[in-house]
C-alpha cells in the first residue's frame, strides 16, 4: 500500500489505517482476543502501519490489546491513542490538565508495550485547560522523546490555529464521510492551510454506508448506534437514498459502496487517511482494496451532483453527547 504524510514533521502512514475501536467495545461484545490478533496482524500483512487507539477504548483494554498484537512487527508501524477523558471514561467528563496528560502518556506506553507514543491525540477539547497549555504539554513530551507527534480530534478552527503556534499539530482526526461534510467548511481549508493532516474517524457513517444496514436492522443494546439520532428507524429510511446513490456508482466501478465511500475521501486531499474499523477479515480485505480505486474527476462530480439532491437527516449525537463535540 501507498504511504501518505501527515503534517509537516514526515509522519508517514498507510494511505488507509485501521480504526481498532470497535475490536473492545461499542458495537457490541469485545471480539476474542485470537481473533482480534489475528485481524490486526491481517491487516498489517496487506500493507496497513497505521493503527488507532485510545485510552477510552474499554476503557484500557483497546491500548493493552494493541501492544501485544503489534510488538512483533513495533518498528514498522505507526500507533496512534488519545488522552482527554477523566479516568479514561467520557461519562466522567473531560480533564486535559497537564498533569493528567502525562499520567496518560506513561500509562499508554505501558499498556502499548512501548518507548513512544507516535500520535498522541488530545481525544476532546476541554474548556477548563487552555489549549496552549496542552499544546505545551505535548512539545514537552515530544522534547522527552515519550511522543513523536501532537495531535487533535473533533478541535474546532480557533483552538487548532492557537495550538499549533505552540507546537505543530501533525493530525486533526474527526468525522468526515459523504453523509457528514461538515469539515468542508472551515476545516479543511484551515489545515491545508497550515499543512497539517486529517485522519477521518466512520469514514463508513459507522457502517451505514456499507449498504449492509436498513430501516429493518435491530441493534444490540451494547451497541451505541442504537442511541444515535441518525440510526433511527425513521433516519434511515430517509437515508437510505444515499446507500441507493452510492451503490449505482459501486456497480460502474465493479467495487462495493464501502469501496467508492473510502476512495471518495483519498480523492480529496493528498494528506487525508481514515480510518475505517471492522472486526471481520473479509470487511478488512474491502476496506483495503479501496486505495486502488481511482475516482477520476467526472466521478467526483457526478457523486457530487448526486448527494446535492439528498438530504441527510438526523443528529450525528444525541444531545448530551454532542457537548463533548467542541468545535
Amino acid at each position: 500500500m501507498q504511504q501518505r504524510t501527515l503534517g509537516k514533521g514526515g509522519l508517514q502512514v498507510s494511505t488507509i489505517g485501521l480504526g481498532c475501536m470497535g475490536l473492545s467495545f461499542a458495537y457490541g461484545p469485545a471480539t476474542e482476543k485470537s481473533a482480534a490478533i489475528k485481524l490486526i496482524h491481517g491487516a498489517f500483512e496487506r500493507g496497513v502501519t497505521f493503527f488507532d487507539s485510545a485510552e477510552a477504548y474499554g476503557p484500557f483494554t483497546n491500548e493493552a490489546l494493541l501492544g501485544e498484537a503489534l510488538a512483533p512487527f513495533r518498528d514498522q508501524i505507526v500507533i496512534a491513542t488519545k488522552f482527554g477523558f477523566k479516568n479514561g471514561e467520557p461519562p466522567q467528563g473531560l480533564d486535559s490538565r497537564p498533569e493528567t496528560i502525562r499520567a496518560v502518556a506513561e500509562a499508554s506506553l505501558k499498556r502499548l508495550k512501548t518507548d513512544r507514543i507516535d500520535l498522541f491525540y488530545q481525544h476532546r477539547m476541554d474548556p477548563n485547560v487552555p489549549i496552549e497549555d496542552v499544546a505545551g504539554t505535548l512539545k514537552d513530551l515530544i522534547a522527552e522523546g515519550k511522543v513523536r507527534h501532537f495531535g487533535m480530534s473533533e478541535a474546532g478552527a480557533d483552538a487548532i490555529r492557537r495550538a499549533h503556534a505552540v507546537q505543530p499539530v501533525a493530525a486533526l482526526q474527526s468525522e468526515y464521510s459523504l453523509w457528514w461534510r461538515e469539515p468542508e467548511k472551515e476545516i479543511l481549508p484551515l489545515l491545508e492551510e497550515l499543512g497539517i493532516g486529517f485522519v477521518p474517524f466512520s469514514p463508513l457513517g459507522r457502517g451505514f454506508l456499507t449498504g449492509a444496514i436498513d430501516a429493518d436492522t435491530t441493534f444490540a443494546d451494547d451497541d451505541f448506534r442504537k442511541g444515535l439520532p441518525r440510526f433511527s428507524e425513521e433516519n434511515r429510511k430517509a437515508n437510505a437514498q444515499l446507500v441507493a446513490v452510492l451503490g449505482t456508482i459501486a456497480d460502474g466501478k465493479g467495487a462495493t459502496r464501502a469501496q467508492i465511500a473510502i476512495a471518495w475521501l483519498l480523492a480529496q486531499k493528498p494528506w487525508v487517511v481514515p480510518i475505517p474499523g471492522t472486526t471481520k477479515l473479509n470487511r478488512l480485505e474491502e476496506n483495503v482494496g479501496a486505495a486502488n480505486i481511482v475516482l477520476t474527476a467526472t466521478d467526483l462530480q457526478a457523486i457530487d451532483s448526486a448527494l446535492k439532491a439528498i438530504e441527510i437527516v438526523g443528529d450525528r449525537y444525541p444531545a448530551h453527547l454532542q457537548k463533548a463535540v467542541n468545535r
